[in-house]
């Protein structure tokens, strides 16, 4: 009693579409092996009931089999008005299903599974073009996964987007997007908010990510220059400064009119992978700044700068000696 009364229970609980498909077995495998043993003449088989039971439910009439007498009729009456009922029910439960399914996605109720994937945080312009200049790159896609909590539903289900609705500066939020096996998170600012309240949300949301998930890379974006040493304190290891990076393009475009376009055109030239670090290989250690530009000039590298203890420097001196910790920054086909 108790083992019927277990499996009840679990029963009731499994998926409606489980629950119906089974149903709709049973009901054809009994019907078939009834008709076997009352018309044996005319279903050879048991297989040959059964499957006569399933065209039958299925409302197909292959004619292939059918009884002919009082009590294979009333069954087969009887089989149409059960089991067609529940084909119905099961076809309707999977219709239902899959659009419950649908939708759950859209509106980012779904937790992502894979693993080495991109988390963006936040829903914006900045993030819109970012997604969209991804994509133009031709390369191989990327898997996103956006955290957002204004957004009714995915803004770009087509462009390999997979997004989750919530504030991630709450722990089952990043969990959904399995932040545990993620490769990068970039955590944007809001902008809808004042600059420092924006700042506390995006180092706020930086330590949930790095209490989850500590060796995570992190790229946050902040807004004042005050917050940046609390952004490093949290763990970011690399910081955006939107602000500043701004007041430099006004101040070229105040210098040089016309700036601002010359500037937004070479980024736009360098998008992708173009502009990296190289590390030093050791035939650069102890050479200058002017050889080691000459050696890579020959395979279409151009050196511009050197990043060394985290300082970088933008076309120093040609005499400028290559040290062994130094990293190379380059452009780079």
């Amino acid at each position: 009693m108790k083992n019927n009364t277990s499996f009840h229970f679990n029963f009731i609980h499994w998926p409606v579409i489980i629950r119906v498909l089974c149903i709709i077995f049973i009901i054809n495998i009994t019907f078939g092996v009834i008709i076997h043993f009352i018309e044996p003449t005319e279903f050879p088989s048991i297989f040959d009931g059964i499957w006569w039971a399933l065209v039958t439910t299925a409302t197909l009439g292959y004619g292939d089999y059918v009884p002919i007498t009082i009590p294979g009729r009333t069954l087969a009456i009887l089989l149409i008005f059960i089991g067609t009922g529940f084909v119905t029910t099961y076809f309707v439960a999977l219709a239902s299903s899959a659009i419950t399914t649908q939708n759950a996605y859209l509106e980012g109720k779904v937790e992502y599974k894979d693993e080495k994937h991109i988390i963006i945080v936040g829903w914006n312009e900045r993030v819109k073009e970012t997604l969209t200049q991804i994509k133009g790159l031709g390369k191989k896609p990327l898997s996103i996964v956006l955290i957002d909590q204004t957004l009714d539903q995915n803004p770009l289900p087509g462009h390999n987007v997979h997004y989750i609705k919530g504030n991630p500066i709450y722990d089952h939020i990043l969990l959904h997007a399995n932040i545990k096996k993620a490769e990068l998170v970039v955590v944007t600012s809001d902008q809808s908010k004042d600059e420092v309240q924006a700042d506390m949300n995006a180092i706020l949301t930086l330590l949930t990510v790095k209490g989850l998930n500590p060796n995570v890379y992190t790229i946050v974006e902040i807004l004042t220059s005050v917050q940046v040493k609390n952004a490093q304190r949290a763990g970011a290891d690399e910081i955006i400064q939107t602000n500043m990076l701004s007041s430099y393009v006004m101040i070229n475009s105040m210098v040089s009119n016309g700036m601002s376009n010359t500037l937004l055109h070479m980024l736009d030239q360098l998008k992708g992978s173009k502009l990296k670090y190289l590390d030093v290989e050791n035939s650069h250690i102890g050479n200058t700044f002017e050889s080691v530009s000459n050696t890579l000039m020959q395979n279409k590298i151009l050196l511009i700068g050197i990043k060394r203890r985290g300082e970088t420097m933008v076309n120093p001196p040609l005499y400028t000696l290559i040290q062994a910790d130094d990293c190379l920054l380059v452009i780079k086909d």
